[in-house]
């Protein structure tokens, strides 16, 4: 992964943003992407789920965690 060298447009400068990017690239390994010996996704191969996910459901995830943390953030404000 280009993210771990330095010396690429691809660094990330930030350490969260960084985080963020690995969370994402391990999803997409393991829930989105086919590989070649298991014929199926890792996920698949492990019973984590039934199905091959795609880019949208993966978004989907993300949107549902950033709504989640939100409304988690305006409780803890009005409490």
């Amino acid at each position: 992964m280009r993210r771990f060298t330095r010396m690429t447009n691809a660094f990330s400068k930030k350490f969260e943003n960084h985080c963020h990017m690995v969370a994402l690239y391990a999803t997409w390994y393991n829930f989105v992407r086919i590989h070649k010996t298991l014929k199926v996704t890792p996920a698949m191969e492990a019973g984590v789920t039934d199905r091959l996910w795609s880019l949208e459901d993966m978004v989907g995830v993300v949107d549902e965690r950033g709504a989640n943390q939100k409304a988690k953030q305006e409780t803890e404000r009005c409490s």
